[in-house]
């Protein structure tokens, strides 16, 4: 039968319930007599067990032969909007593509985008909709959550923000002294910083973002470690700096900590009145926000149906992106991943970047069992691109039960890492060329952001970029064998270490160019190749309870150091490798507080800093 994952939290819990009891291995009769939940795991359907025995006969062919076939490699070739995607060098032949789609059908996948387009609770463990697609949905466009359409609430903060940044940007809005703010420094983490990063580093080298960042700076504190504070602030006037503190809910630790922080090096330079002119916040919590001293009128919302890793289309990545480059830019971004969501939800399977994307990932990790893939871009500009799939990727597919809380019997998400190229070809290319085998995302662009022509050289200095980018992948799937090192005389001691078995997939996608538009497109592709995999794994990739448990036991360390710090209160209540740790913490930060103190006589002040760091502060 079909798989349509259930979304009762009571069939979890018997499902639990019985499990509990086989694992006790008690006699049938003691196994209470409830209705059992109709949960199908993707891996008991036929198309799922197709797969499976056809990985015999794809460990049969090499991809030397594959590429041969003209007609094979033509039907794995797909264009939308100027995206060129190329998955030819995937070890994978027709009937596998077709086996995929039939895989497809069985997890319902069409039927479960439609959900989340429609504003189905489809994050069901945290009783959500999921429709960041609305972040980006053009003003007419009907979108619904709990019977109401959100689209005129996404686009009142956007008219908002445009409203707001424009005024900064023109100077009708000024800093407590009267100065212009032109440098923005976006207090975040996660998706709060990831995603508004990765747009932000690849718009900086835009001709036309360029001109509309003239005179301007943006900056992301993330880390609560001091050190990214003072890389932050480093050069930085109070007075002509605007704080944006991005929180949903004003709570997160590390990002109110560098709020306060941030607070502190404005009022001690400006006074603390000077907070409501130099701050400003994304949030929903407008009481919170008020009492840290930022006028709710200066907030910016967003939704619960927004998950934080995808929130860059939100004010969390429009606002500073905005301020620095103007609300046109941003909006141009926009309408580029609005292409590819509505591309993502109306092209059929065999045309839709996304779906084919999102299945050879899953036949790459499930079925051929590779459990890493590799974001190479061949531009530098999209250098922050794979760090911000990490995100998107590890924390929506890392899970190991089912939306019914049923443990995974199959492997399900993938790691991702990367570097832009060629760096990474004098880095980690040995080990995909000739280690473990790793499927590659390459991604070129045609047009450079930057051309640069030497009069006397070969080629310009992108066509030697992209010279890697088309010669990489041939390496991947061909390799070298032995006969061909023969055929060269290379020495016999020799061939083992030069050989190079190939057969090891990639795909390419070719961009006409890197603008905000693009930019948006890339953005939107992979949300969706990732909502893709969840879906056919059968997993919610929209909720994150991975990331709670360190936090909670943090919590217990940081009340811990408090009360030792304070009160001279012995380390209790942790395992003996944990109370070593931090018993040895403590006696050095003692000594090293003590040291920092009689050097700079900075007792009593509330901001410890050493002068090095150059900080525009009263220390």
């Amino acid at each position: 039968m079909p798989f349509r994952p259930s979304h009762s939290l009571l069939d979890c819990e018997l499902l639990n319930l019985a499990s509990a009891f086989c694992q006790l291995q008690l006699p049938f009769f003691f196994i209470p007599l409830v209705e059992m939940a109709s949960t199908t795991l993707i891996c008991d359907t036929q198309p799922w067990k197709d797969l499976k025995a056809h990985t015999e006969d794809i460990k049969k062919t090499h991809l030397r032969d594959l590429m041969n076939d003209k007609e094979r490699c033509e039907s794995m070739m797909v264009e939308f909007d100027g995206m060129f995607l190329d998955y030819s060098r995937q070890c994978a032949t027709l009937e596998t593509i077709d086996k995929l789609y039939k895989l497809a059908e069985a997890a319902s996948l069409k039927q479960q985008i439609n959900r989340m387009y429609s504003g189905e609770h489809i994050n069901s463990t945290e009783n959500r909709s999921v429709l960041h697609v609305a972040l980006r949905a053009p003003r007419d466009a009907v979108i619904n959550s709990d019977g109401k359409n959100v689209v005129p609430d996404v686009w009142n903060v956007l008219d908002k923000i445009k409203d707001f940044s424009e005024k900064v940007r023109n100077g009708s809005w000024v800093g407590a002294t009267g100065k212009p703010l032109k440098d923005v420094i976006a207090i975040g983490i996660g998706g709060s910083f990831l995603g508004p990063l990765f747009v932000h580093a690849a718009l900086q080298t835009d001709p036309e973002a360029v001109e509309f960042a003239k005179g301007r700076q943006l900056r992301f504190l993330a880390n609560v470690d001091p050190i990214d504070v003072a890389r932050n602030i480093a050069g930085l006037n109070p007075e002509t700096t605007l704080v944006v503190v991005v929180s949903k809910t004003f709570t997160t630790a590390e990002t109110m900590l560098n709020a306060r922080t941030l607070r502190e090096w404005i009022s001690s330079a400006l006074g603390p009145s000077a907070v409501a002119k130099h701050m400003v916040a994304v949030s929903t919590n407008l009481t919170l926000v008020e009492k840290f001293g930022i006028d709710p009128n200066n907030a910016f919302a967003f939704w619960d149906w927004v998950g934080g890793r995808y929130s860059v289309c939100s004010a969390v990545g429009v606002l500073p992106l905005s301020l620095q480059y103007g609300f046109s830019i941003v909006e141009k971004f926009l309408k580029g991943a609005s292409s590819i969501d509505e591309h993502f939800r109306s092209a059929p399977f065999e045309k839709n970047i996304p779906v084919l994307l999102g299945l050879l990932s899953v036949w790459n990790v499930s079925f051929l069992g590779y459990p890493a893939r590799a974001i190479l871009p061949y531009s530098q500009a999209l250098e922050k691109f794979a760090p911000h799939i990490q995100q998107v990727s590890m924390e929506s597919n890392g899970k190991g039960v089912s939306i019914d809380g049923v443990p995974l019997p199959y492997e399900a998400g993938e790691i991702d890492f990367g570097e832009p190229g060629t760096n990474g070809q004098h880095s980690f290319y040995q080990l995909i060329h000739q280690g473990r085998v790793i499927p590659c995302d390459f991604i070129g662009i045609v047009k450079s952001q930057q051309p640069v022509y030497l009069k006397g050289e070969v080629v310009s200095n992108h066509d030697e970029l992209m010279s890697n980018f088309f010669a990489q992948p041939d390496a991947l799937a061909y390799g070298k064998t032995a006969e061909q090192l023969l055929k060269e005389n290379v020495s016999q001691h020799l061939i083992p270490h030069k050989t190079f078995s190939g057969n090891r997939p990639s795909l390419s996608l070719l961009l006409p160019s890197l603008n905000a538009y693009n930019i948006g497109q890339l953005l939107a592709s992979y949300e969706h190749r990732v909502t893709v995999e969840g879906f056919v794994w059968g997993i919610n990739s929209f909720d994150q309870w991975g990331v709670e448990l360190g936090k909670s036991l943090a919590t217990q360390v940081r009340k811990q150091l408090n009360a030792s710090r304070t009160k001279s209160e012995p380390v209790e209540g942790f395992n003996f490798s944990t109370t070593t740790l931090l018993t040895r913490y403590l006696q050095r930060w003692r000594y090293d507080l003590s040291e920092i103190l009689e050097i700079h006589g900075n007792l009593g002040k509330k901001m410890i800093i050493p002068p090095s760091s150059q900080m525009h502060t009263h220390v």
